[in-house]
């Protein structure tokens, strides 16, 4: 656990963690929407210009997803993490479309430590994707759970 680069102390509130890019293609779409949620706007050009979104575009799942991998990339897997006890929630807030650039980034809100578990924190994360254009398409907050490096420390 030493060698991970974030452990529950290494989070600050207001922190702002870089998730880098992602190239979203028309292939990954239709991969995953023919597996995950096969509605025509995910799975046909034709059928998404004749939605309100405006063209093919990635299931809302799918953006969870993509965001997931990012985080992981980012920070997650270079953690302490054990996991989440879940998302606060999520807002698609534009369409995804076939060709779209993302990047986003993660803020610390809050952090407090466990009560019932020493050596366990709880960082809540506001996280936000937006599409080469500057537009905010996804917003999503959870709280991540994160041993601490020192147990008995405070934070």
């Amino acid at each position: 656990m030493n060698e991970k680069k974030w452990a529950y102390e290494d989070f600050a509130i207001g922190a702002v963690i870089d998730l880098g890019t992602k190239h979203v293609t028309a292939e990954e779409i239709i991969e995953f929407a023919s597996e995950f949620d096969a509605q025509p706007m995910h799975l046909d050009e034709e059928a998404g210009k004749a939605s309100i979104l405006g063209g093919l575009s990635a299931s809302g799942w799918h953006t969870c997803c993509i965001f997931m991998r990012m985080m992981c990339d980012a920070f997650l897997l270079d953690s302490t993490s054990q996991g989440s006890p879940g998302m606060d929630y999520v807002r698609w807030k534009k369409p995804i479309l076939a060709g779209d650039t993302l990047y986003g980034t993660s803020t610390i809100t809050a952090m407090r430590e466990s009560a019932s578990r020493p050596g366990l924190g709880f960082v809540t994360v506001r996280h936000e994707l937006k599409n080469q254009h500057g537009v905010v398409v996804t917003e999503l907050q959870n709280v991540g759970m994160f041993l601490k490096r020192n147990v008995g420390a405070a934070a």
